[in-house]
């Protein structure tokens, strides 16, 4: 075969860094975006971070500098005059009047002494609080719960081997606060670490202890002893209490199966009496490890708000959201001073990444608020009246109002969020897949779990309905929907099944 040189024209779409730095400032959430500008501020003297009130700030600055430098060499000596005398009269009072000669043995500081300095004044707020009026400090719990109870090992009065059982018995209880391994298994395993002549009864007696542990529950090893221990611990309304734990202890199974007629016939109780054992039993925590936990509260940041002003509903950018930037003049001026051509060309070359870093984060913003804003103009009915008025909405429809690909919409709208008057959501929120009516319109899923959640909340408490009851329900509405898209929508809502919903009115 020959080889030989030939031409070819053609097209290609290539990736230029401008355009790849956009794509990936464009699905960047909010936190992820502060962090990559503080990076870009490291690496980059021409960025940095833009204020609009500098400037006011500076008018007002320079305006009130020469009124107020007069009036302050005027005062200089005056307060200098009158510093010096507060100091020798507070000298002369701390050193005579407040200091007593002789001082009980049983005298508090605060009976002889002030605890704010002679000639000071305090407001009323401030000075004083009563036992209701403490303010209150709130501070980020970052204590797990097994060292939570390690804590309390070294506090209870174990004997070497018992605080040895104790440590391996923690290690086995999960983040709910119940022990996931049997006695016995416990057992073996002290016996692997050289822990010899344990017996059953004694782990046994050690996990009684850890009973007693905070918080009520823990270290049980099912839902049935976590509640009984709970309501053995409880010490108000000792009657209602007894019954509940003989309800737990006795007929869990029954309870767990919603046998109200049998149970009330077994305890012998009516059905009022019943129901107040139950509430009783349902304050219990199901979950008793979760109020330990080390988990500290994220916060969302809103990129967007949405706001109804004058009947018109407004969008906005949070501005609180990510930090301006601007170029450094002062760097970028020196650029045509500097004669050397390897720093002049350096600092180009920033003064240049520092415009397109720039410029995609305003591409950026205007994508996202264009997608924002198309979104409120389809979901206006939801911003009015809720879920239920929640309309069928894909990518493809934003794609085709904004003249964006559908990947570009789904980059915008991952990670971010809008502030609405009816909390904050994010954006993919508002997307979702719809079912046909029976006039040839379509009913969003979203208004569909709307309307699943709220015949839940109205149904009879004994009698509970069914995903068929529902999907017939819904039907006579115009929605039609089948009975496995009703169980499916419910249990992702997480309620549970008709059978188990059943109670008592």
């Amino acid at each position: 075969m020959k080889q030989a040189l030939q031409f070819r024209l053609g097209q290609s779409l290539t990736m230029t860094p401008q355009l790849q730095q956009a794509i990936r400032l464009l699905q960047l959430s909010t936190l992820e975006l502060n962090t990559e500008i503080q990076d870009a501020l490291d690496s980059n003297m021409m960025l940095e971070i833009g204020d609009d009130s500098e400037n006011n700030e500076n008018e007002n600055t320079s305006s009130t500098e020469k009124n107020t430098q007069v009036s302050a060499e005027n005062n200089d000596i005056a307060q200098n005059e009158n510093s010096e005398n507060n100091l020798e009269t507070i000298t002369d009072t701390t050193t005579s009047d407040l200091m007593p000669d002789d001082l009980p043995v049983d005298t508090s500081w605060d009976d002889i002494y002030d605890s704010i300095l002679p000639g000071t004044t305090t407001s009323s707020a401030a000075t004083s609080y009563t036992a209701d009026e403490q303010p209150e400090v709130y501070i980020a719990s970052t204590e797990s719960l097994h060292e939570h109870l390690r804590w309390q090992i070294k506090m209870t009065p174990f004997s070497e081997v018992d605080a040895a059982i104790a440590e391996v018995i923690v290690d086995e209880i999960n983040d709910d606060g119940f022990l996931q391994t049997s006695v016995e298994e416990i057992t073996a395993t002290l016996g692997t670490l050289e822990i010899h002549e344990v017996e059953i009864d004694e782990v046994e007696a050690v996990l009684h202890q850890i009973h007693n542990f905070d918080p009520a529950g823990v270290g049980a090893r099912d839902l049935r002893e976590s509640l009984s221990i709970q309501l053995h611990r409880q010490t108000n309304d000792v009657d209602l209490r007894e019954y509940a734990i003989i309800l737990v202890d006795n007929y869990f199974d029954l309870l767990a199966n919603r046998e109200y007629p049998q149970l009330m016939r077994k305890m012998k109780i009516s059905e009022d009496d019943l129901k107040d054992i139950i509430q009783l039993i349902q304050s219990m925590n199901p979950r008793p490890g979760g109020q330990v936990t080390s988990n500290q509260a994220e916060y969302i940041i809103p990129d967007v708000t949405v706001k109804k002003i004058n009947n018109t509903w407004k969008v906005e950018l949070n501005s609180d959201a990510a930090p301006k930037l601007r170029i450094n003049t002062t760097y970028a001026n020196m650029i045509k001073d500097i004669k050397n051509s390897g720093d002049n060309s350096s600092m180009k070359d920033h003064l240049q990444e520092a415009r397109w870093f720039i410029k995609s984060l305003v591409s950026r913003n205007e994508t996202l608020l264009k997608v924002a804003h198309c979104i409120v103009e389809r979901q206006k009915e939801f911003l009015e009246h809720g879920e239920e008025a929640m309309k069928a909405l894909v990518l493809h429809d934003i794609a085709e109002a904004v003249d964006m690909h559908e990947s570009t919409i789904s980059r915008v709208t991952t990670k971010k969020y809008m502030h609405t008057p009816r909390g904050i959501f994010e954006l993919k929120y508002f997307f979702s897949s719809h079912v046909s009516t029976a006039s040839g319109g379509e009913c969003s899923a979203t208004a569909i779990r709307a309307l699943i959640k709220k015949l839940v909340a109205a149904e009879t408490p004994k009698k509970p309905l069914s995903d068929n009851k529902i999907a017939i329900i819904l039907e006579d509405q115009g929605i039609n929907v089948a009975r496995r898209t009703v169980a499916k929508y419910r249990e992702s809502l997480a309620i549970p099944p008709s059978n188990e919903r059943k109670r008592l009115a």
